[in-house]
This record gives structure tokens, sequence and C-alpha cells, in this order.
């Protein structure tokens, strides 16, 4: 088959029917989820497989099995249409100086009542219909609403924040580190959150008198928060060689945890401040004094940003909201 013929076949389409079968596990379910009959999919399927001359599922296993050749247009197929999704959102943007949706990836550690603050300050803006005849033009008055953009937010740990922004998962990162990993990067500094180490009152190390060495610390289990990344390369902080380790999704599961007494570790001193102070946590001083430089992070591309990326900046300017995102 001549190259042309196989980009006539590599739809979006039929790229999105591969990707239903493989997360829905059968035909029967891509079928349900996309409104069609099993018997239209598998026809499809095999006119795909037979113009690019591949096997794509295994028929023999019990349920739809991507083969090695499946696998890899699975993966390839979803970076295409992640590509398609981000041309027709830049056309809108371009149109409209609004983007069909904002993608911001937030760590885990950063304060979340603020950021449903800022949601709802975003949402209560009134901006214009674009519609090619303003009633203005008519003798009305124009109509208002809130922006077009459609928000959506992720929570990532650590080098996840990165990964998603490098990836084109995310518009915006809240609460990077300092050094960005590419040169079309642009960070700007939210500010230092503190860490406390912190133990249930009955944890064998509460009642020790002296700052605890790394010796001590090692001798008890460390709850951690796995880091999100996926290509970059996931960083592990805090734990000592040979420490037994309990790897929790979210910090507050990691907070719950500890207030039970199921292991010791650092959480963020605003998450901690009011059990500290109704003694159901206990902060202990330790050889290693633990802050974290937090930024946020955008991609510096060829165009302007897009009004609804360029407001959320304007907040991020805002010292008071800097704060307000460390809970400080």
């Amino acid at each position: 088959m001549h190259l042309a013929d196989k980009r006539n076949v590599l739809t979006p389409d039929a790229l999105a029917l591969v990707d239903a079968i493989a997360r829905t596990g059968s035909f029967a379910g891509a079928a349900r989820e996309l409104g069609k009959v099993p018997s239209a999919l598998t026809y499809s399927v095999r006119q795909l497989e037979d113009a690019l001359d591949v096997l794509l599922f295994d028929r023999s296993a019990r349920h739809a099995q991507l083969t090695a050749a499946g696998q890899e247009l699975l993966h390839e197929g979803r970076r295409l249409l992640m590509e398609l999704d981000a041309v027709a959102n830049r056309v809108q943007r371009i149109a409209t100086g609004w983007e069909a949706e904002l993608t911001i990836a937030v760590d885990d550690a950063i304060a979340r009542p603020v950021l449903y603050d800022l949601i709802a300050a975003f949402q209560a803006q009134r901006v214009e219909s674009p519609s090619p005849v303003r009633p203005a033009q008519l003798g009305g008055p124009a109509r208002t609403n809130s922006p077009p953009t459609r928000l959506r937010f992720r929570t990532e740990v650590m080098s996840g924040t990165w990964e998603a922004l490098l990836a084109g998962h995310a518009d915006l990162s809240i609460g990077t580190s300092a050094n960005p990993p590419g040169p079309h990067i642009l960070c700007e500094p939210i500010g230092i959150l503190p860490w406390h180490f912190v133990v249930a009152p009955d944890h064998p190390l509460a009642n020790a008198e002296n700052k605890l060495s790394a010796l001590e610390i090692a001798r008890h289990r460390i709850i951690t928060v796995g880091d999100t990344a996926r290509q970059l390369a996931p960083r592990t902080i805090g734990v000592l060689p040979g420490q037994d380790v309990l790897t929790l999704p979210s910090l507050q599961a990691k907070f719950d945890a500890q207030l039970k007494g199921l292991g010791c570790g650092w959480l963020p001193e605003p998450l901690v401040r009011d059990a500290v102070q109704r003694g159901l946590l206990v902060v202990k001083d330790t050889f290693d004094e633990r802050v974290s430089h937090f930024h946020y992070a955008w991609r510096n591309g060829p165009q302007p940003a897009g009004k609804a990326l360029a407001w959320w900046l304007d907040q991020l300017r805002s010292e008071v909201t800097r704060k307000a995102l460390l809970g400080t």
C-alpha cells in the first residue's frame, strides 16, 4: 500500500476506535460507548488491519488484547489525537482570544480553598459573546457571558507538575520546582513552604527528647506520596537507605495515615497546623530541615497567551494570592 493510502485509513475516527476498544477492553464495550453495533467495529478494525497489513488485536484472547503493533498504534494515535485537539484549540484561541480549554496542573501541597476562590472569580467575569453581528450594532446591548474557556485541573506530585507542562497535558503548572526542564518554559516564584516532621502521640518517636537523627528515623516506617511523573525521572524525598516505606496517592491520605500512627514523615506546616494545636500530631526536631521553593510555570509559545491563561497569570502575580496558595 502506498504511503498516501495508509494516511487515508489512519483517520481520527479510526484512532479513536482503537482507543475506545483498548479502554473498554472489548468490542462490545467500545460499541456502546461510540453508539455503534459491535459488528460495525469489527469490520472497521479488519479494514484498518488489512490496510496496514498488521494484526492489531489478538483474537485468541478472552478480552480485546492489543498486539505489539496495536500497542504502538494506540500510543502514537493518542498522541496524534492530542495534537489535533491542540490545533483546534489554537485555531479557536486565535479567532476569539479565549482558549477552548485551559488545563492547570497543581501540586498536591498547594492549598485548595484559594484555587476555588480563583475559579469563582474567573467564572464571574463577563465577556462579550463572539457573534458575527453584535446586538449592539442593531441597537441593543451586547450579550455578555462567562468566559467560554473550560477549566480542567489535575493534581500532580513533584516532577509530575513539570511533566504535565512539557507533555502538553497542562497549559499552566502551579507548584513546580525552581529549574525549568526546557528552554521554552517561563517560571516565576510563588514562595517557600515549610514542612514539619510529625508523628502521632502514640508513635515510638513521639517521646524522643533530642533532635532526631537519620539513624533514629530510619528505624521507623516513613510515609511518602508517590511522584506522579511517568516519563521524567521521579523524585523521592525524605526516604533514608533501608527504611520501610508506605507510599500513598495524596498528601491528604498521608496526613490521615500519620494521624493513625501508621508511620512518620514530613507534611506541609499549614496542613498539620490545626492537628498539632489539638494534640493529634506531634512535631519533632530532626537532623534535616525541609522547605519547598514553589514556582508557577507556563510554556512560552510563538503566539501571545490566550485570555484565560493571561487572567490566571495576572492573578498569580499578586503576593496575596501567592501566600494564600501556600496557606501562609
